[in-house]
């Protein structure tokens, strides 16, 4: 069967890191015989510079055709004077909602070869493995109506609107569910019940739909006393669920806990498996173009690829074990370095993971 991937660099240092996962998925396309065609096109701020539109529509075009999307980073500091509908950020925003990309799923991996560089003592990390799956087209970041007015006292007022309908909670929590089923069999539903109504529904719904999963042992947490345990003891936690802001946040603090975000991938899917592929770091726009840029994440990002949306779980078992090999010889971008530990580059990364591919 013959797959189709747009690749979509973005900003900054998503060109540099992009290109070493297309190496990656080359190499893994003639070690299997796989028929993986890909294409590019334009988001971001990329996108803005070129057609003053951070999702041109030829590039949403491309994106529904394509079974998968490599997606590098959008955003950085030149854009910030944009009206907010302008900036990069938006441009992701929309292709998530136009492509019906729900479902975000953020791993939070300690590889065993970094874990002196998690801020956390060894003995609360070694072996941690969090699922984090968060919803990613409704909540707060949708929700309408938003603005900001000018009240009759002439004092500005910002708003926004945090609403979930009953099905969008069902469908985020029934991939949740599933995703336990074939993993440690637990799950941590997040909320704010205990202030906020939308998230008392959540509550509800989430409760009603573990009873079609009997296997599965459901717990809920608040979000605040969730931050804490995720830094007091992390290794309680199998999978996640959440809503878009609360899951925005506690995936990035997940990340930190493995030493750096430079190592975590992320996949957002659609109800017809199609989805995007990107790491959970930004576009770092201090190291762009110096090759400091961490490009595992990304090459992370398309074993993801490989497993959720074109059927090859063997090329992820691939890229999976080819990236602890490299860990194993010590090679290194900046940001897992260490004090006093040589790097590599960028680009001799993306080499090294491709020299280590080895069909199992």
């Amino acid at each position: 069967m013959s797959h189709s991937v747009l690749l979509l660099p973005g900003d900054y240092i998503g060109q540099e890191i992009v290109p070493e996962a297309e190496k990656v998925l080359a190499r893994v396309c003639e070690l299997y015989d796989l028929d993986i065609s890909t294409d590019y096109a334009l988001i971001g701020g990329a996108a803005y510079d070129a057609e003053g539109d951070p999702l041109p529509p030829s590039t949403l075009e491309k994106a529904r055709a394509a079974d998968a999307i490599v997606l590098g980073a959008v955003g950085g500091p030149a854009y910030d004077h944009l009206d907010r509908d302008l900036r990069p950020e938006k441009g992701l925003l929309r292709i998530r909602s136009e492509l019906g990309l729900f479902g975000n799923l953020r791993p939070a991996i300690m590889y065993p070869q970094l874990v002196d560089a998690s801020s956390l003592k060894p003995e609360l990390v070694s072996g941690l493995d969090i699922l984090i799956v968060r919803e990613l087209t409704g909540g707060i970041y949708f929700g309408q109506p938003r603005g900001i007015r000018r009240l009759e006292n002439g004092e500005r007022e910002g708003f926004n609107t945090y609403v979930y309908s009953e099905s969008e909670i069902r469908r985020i929590a029934r991939m949740a569910f599933e995703l336990a089923q074939k993993r440690g069999g637990r799950v941590c539903s997040v909320d704010k019940a205990n202030v906020l109504e939308a998230t008392v529904l959540w509550r509800e719904v989430v409760t009603e739909l573990a009873a079609d999963y009997p296997g599965v042992e459901l717990e809920h947490m608040y979000v605040d006393n969730a931050a804490m345990q995720l830094v007091r003891a992390p290794k309680q936690f199998d999978v996640i669920v959440t809503g878009n802001m609360f899951g925005d946040i506690l995936s990035d603090a997940a990340a930190m806990l493995t030493g750096s975000i430079g190592m975590l991938p992320s996949a957002s899917l659609n109800e017809s498996g199609q989805g995007i592929y990107e790491p959970c770091h930004g576009s770092a726009p201090d190291i762009a173009g110096q090759g400091k840029a961490n490009p595992l994440a990304t090459i992370l990002s398309v074993a993801m690829m490989l497993r959720y949306s074109l059927a090859c779980p063997a090329g992820a078992d691939c890229i999976e074990a080819a990236v602890g090999q490299v860990l194993d010889q010590g090679l290194r971008t900046p940001d897992i370095a260490g004090s006093g530990v040589a790097s590599v580059s960028t680009s001799q990364m993306g080499d090294a993971v491709v020299s280590a591919l080895q069909k199992s």
